[in-house]
């Protein structure tokens, strides 16, 4: 057993700006993110651009971004902890979100040349602007370092060729954060590169790709034909041509498990809260269901399970914010924060009977988006690879 692990320092007591922040992102819900609004962009596939500009607005896109860039600095925890309070509400927000602070604030922070950062880090600070991810493709999921869409250099231009898959708000993203196949496929992890691509550029098709759950941001085909970028897009300039993959094997993608763990931590907390309080109203056999013991007994596992799946996602958290070796710890974040999730909220669904099943209720909603958690933003079965490769077992 990794010895680091069991040398992480534990402190249970939340950063008081963190707990301002929340109590901040808790009155904005209420606010600006009512209960029916959320049904609406969930069932419309709706982007709600306008609480995207009031977060903008408060200052809340700029927590991963350094100072001197317009940012707050970074500040890893402080972001999970918004993403959690958003996704209690609605994924519908909390992705785009995402989209600015993680995609394009992490990446953008960790990887790009300063002209990059100086021209970007900004707009992101301001709420001005958000990435989507190139990744996946319709014959690549976990093995992206297999991304077959090509990139070729012709002079001042970067040519691209093929397509991309689950590209989630491609439609209103400013760039796609592209891995891109640059040079022989023969070394696996090499001749990769990662291309900023504006979405309206020509020889971009968009196309709708439906999908059950994490709705309010519609997820799209991208399909690129002969389309034609700046070669000052590349991430990092022109001297991390071909060295894409250690750019996208950084921290911000230990970030990406930890902000699909942060939804995860939020959506369930919502579950049980709403359980919760339904079991306390609602009457059978003469007394509130919360007094029969089968009731009881969920309720207080999936409560169990939420302060756990806390914790595991906080401590990640703070071993990222200090720069510190935590693939282990964000993995373990990822899997048992996004089971967790798809646990918890199937057992409140329960816990309401026939009405979770309604769309009148926000259960059947936390259904579908929790379901999907421990399949996107690399599945469980990987971060149970990750583990036990990065432990060492059987080495």
């Amino acid at each position: 057993m990794d010895a680091a692990m069991g040398e992480m320092p534990l402190n249970f007591d939340e950063p008081e700006h963190v707990r301002m922040l929340r109590d901040s992102m808790r009155r904005f819900v209420e606010a600006e993110m009512p209960r029916a609004k959320a049904r609406e962009w969930d069932r419309g596939n709706i982007y709600p651009a306008e609480v995207m500009k009031k977060l903008g607005a408060m200052g809340m896109m700029g927590l991963t971004v350094d100072e001197k860039y317009g940012g707050a600095g970074v500040d890893i925890y402080a972001t999970m902890a918004v993403i959690e309070e958003i996704a209690k509400r609605s994924v519908a927000v909390a992705c785009p979100y995402i989209m600015a602070v993680c995609y394009a604030g992490m990446n953008l922070g960790e990887s790009a040349s300063e002209a990059q950062k100086q021209e970007l880090l900004p707009k992101v600070a301001s709420g001005n602007l958000l990435f989507a991810y190139g990744l996946s493709e319709p014959n690549v999921g976990g093995d992206l370092a297999t991304v077959e869409t090509t990139a070729r250099r012709e002079g001042d231009a970067v040519v691209i060729n093929g397509a991309k898959r689950w590209c989630t708000g491609a439609h209103i993203a400013d760039y796609i954060f592209c891995l891109l196949r640059s040079g022989p496929k023969e070394e696996k992890y090499k001749n990769l590169s990662i291309v900023l691509v504006p979405p309206t550029l020509p020889g971009i098709t968009i196309t709708p790709l439906g999908h059950l759950g994490i709705r309010g941001v519609e997820t799209k085909d991208v399909t690129f034909d002969d389309v034609r970028v700046p070669a000052a897009n590349i991430l990092g300039g022109e001297a991390m041509w071909n060295k894409g993959w250690q750019q996208l094997a950084g921290r911000a993608l230990e970030v990406e498990k930890l902000e699909l763990s942060a939804c995860a931590l939020g959506l369930a907390e919502a579950a049980v809260a709403d359980a919760w309080g339904y079991a306390e109203e609602r009457e059978q056999f003469g007394r509130a269901i919360a007094g029969h013991q089968a009731i009881r007994h969920m309720l207080a596992e999936a409560r169990t399970r939420v302060r756990a799946m806390r914790l595991m996602l906080y401590s990640a958290a703070w071993l990222a914010d200090r720069g510190r070796p935590c693939s282990v710890e964000t993995s373990m974040a990822k899997l048992f924060c996004c089971e967790g999730a798809a646990e918890v909220t199937q057992t409140c669904m329960r816990v309401t009977g026939a009405y979770g099943l309604s769309d009148e209720m926000d259960m059947e909603r936390y259904v579908r988006d929790a379901i999907s958690l421990p399949i996107v933003g690399g599945s469980s079965n990987m971060q149970k690879n990750n583990i036990a490769n990065r432990l060492k077992l059987g080495a």
